[in-house]
């Protein structure tokens, strides 16, 4: 996955995706409620302002919307500078206001925490943390460089030095929880909606391969008698030909190339036709389907049957989801990356569960991260033998939050824990010691006999090409 790719999944481009229009719009909003303060502090209260500068503050703001209105296209997507420009003159302009009108005694201060925590919304840490400091800065100036908040009567509206501090403390700790909760927030509902998207893909992709197949498998079919007729002239054509060798070379290579095309159609319709009786297939055979890319991938993959199926219990007959087939393909994928040099994949069954384990004797999961286990864009600092054992992984857990996902649509639960420290059992072979994933279904939810009962298949759809 290339930098760039990277950086749009993970959401780190999300301030490059806010349009002009929408900050004009909110720009718009913000004077309108500043003017009508404005005119009933005047009208209303008869409060002692100097209102000249307040309305030139409010008409740098106007100019500025008209500006941005006519110079640049509404549909313009701002850059991260010019975001954190947008947001600076916003609150530079906030804070003037409030210096014109009492600084802290003016209630409406607590409106500076309003542009820091959109800022924590949409820019990088280092803009967020930018902003922030700003307007700690200006409220903590505001607290003794300030414009008089007078009444009619001349006097001057003040709170006590305890409620002003007490206000300017407030502000502060607004600014900053408001800035931390906001970005934990937003980037966890970028990063689910974002990896969902990437699930999606994974599932298309799934489901494309399976089509394709099906096609080449339908072709294989339709081809196999004339490939069949072929093969039966050429080799008739052989026996009328035995004393003319130059034209019994032509007719074995006419068969033998009908056989080479029957052996490659044959080969490339493995996942088989779209037949309605192979919407569903026995438990193990869906597990070796999954199991098979990395079967020869230099790490041993053990499929087996639990102990207690083991005495000759036929296993259930399942429905052949894609979900099903690549969420399990990631975790034996993960579980050969991870392992030392076994895994298994074992299958379990009972009246009302079925169950299968994908295990390896790896180091198992860090302790720290069990809680986030299938969260995606879990991203660490990758050590030097990590590098060396996962070669171009980038460690992002979106391979377990896709499993995690597509396995839960079929109805599964996941569980997911650490073996013992042993890897070697008292006869010598190889054991489970590093991570274990269970998934378990009811049975009603994936057992084909009872959601398609045995009956008259119908006649397969048509395939066109």
């Amino acid at each position: 996955m290339s930098d760039f790719s990277a950086e749009l999944i993970s959401g780190d481009r999300r301030s490059n995706w806010i349009r002009l229009r929408t900050i004009i719009m909110v720009r718009w909003v913000a004077i309108v409620g500043q003017v009508i303060a404005l005119l009933v502090a005047q009208r209303v209260f008869e409060l002692q302002l100097e209102y000249g500068l307040c309305y030139l503050a409010i008409g740098i703001s106007v100019i500025g919307n008209l500006i941005a209105m006519f110079v640049f296209p509404e549909n313009k997507l701002l850059s991260e500078s010019e975001n954190t420009f947008m947001i600076l003159f916003d609150l530079l302009q906030l804070c003037f206001l409030l210096f014109l009108t009492g600084g802290l005694h003016n209630p409406f201060s607590i409106l500076v925490v309003g542009p820091v925590t959109i800022s924590a919304s949409v820019l990088s840490v280092r803009s967020t943390t930018f902003l922030a400091a700003t307007a700690i800065v200006l409220v903590t100036l505001m607290l003794d460089f300030h414009m008089p908040l007078r009444a009619e009567q001349r006097f001057i509206l003040r709170m006590p030095d305890v409620f002003l501090y007490g206000s300017w403390a407030a502000i502060v700790i607004a600014i900053l929880f408001s800035s931390v909760y906001s970005r934990r927030v937003v980037s966890e509902m970028s990063s689910m909606t974002e990896a969902l998207a990437a699930t999606q893909m994974a599932l298309a992709r799934e489901q494309k391969l399976t089509d394709l197949g099906g096609v080449v498998a339908a072709a294989a079919h339709e081809l196999g008698t004339p490939l069949a007729t072929i093969k039966l002239a050429s080799a008739e054509l052989m026996d009328e030909l035995e004393d003319r060798p130059e034209l019994y070379e032509d007719a074995a290579l006419i068969r033998e190339q009908a056989d080479r095309c029957r052996e490659i159609l044959h080969s490339m319709g493995r996942a088989g036709k779209d037949d309605l009786h192979l919407r569903k297939a026995p438990l193990t055979a869906v597990v070796e389907e999954a199991a098979e890319p990395h079967l020869d991938r230099g790490k041993t993959v053990h499929l087996e049957v639990a102990s207690s199926n083991a005495n000759g219990d036929t296993p259930p007959t399942i429905l052949r989801h894609p979900e099903l087939i690549h969420g399990l393909r990631n975790l034996i994928q993960n579980a050969v990356d991870f392992s030392r040099a076994n895994v298994w994949v074992e299958s379990a069954w009972s009246e009302d569960r079925i169950v299968l384990r994908v295990m390896d004797d790896g180091k198992g999961y860090p302790t720290h991260v069990f809680g986030r286990i299938g969260d995606p864009f879990m991203r660490r600092r990758r050590t030097e033998r990590d590098r060396k054992q996962r070669p171009g992984y980038e460690g992002m857990g979106l391979g377990l939050f896709i499993a995690k996902t597509l396995l839960e649509r079929t109805g599964a639960e996941l569980i997911f824990a650490n073996g013992s420290d042993g890897s070697l059992s008292d006869q010598g072979t190889p054991q489970p010691s590093g991570a274990i994933v269970e998934v378990i279904w009811q049975r009603d939810s994936i057992d084909a006999q009872k959601i398609m009962p045995s009956g008259p298949l119908g006649e397969n759809p048509q395939i066109r090409v």
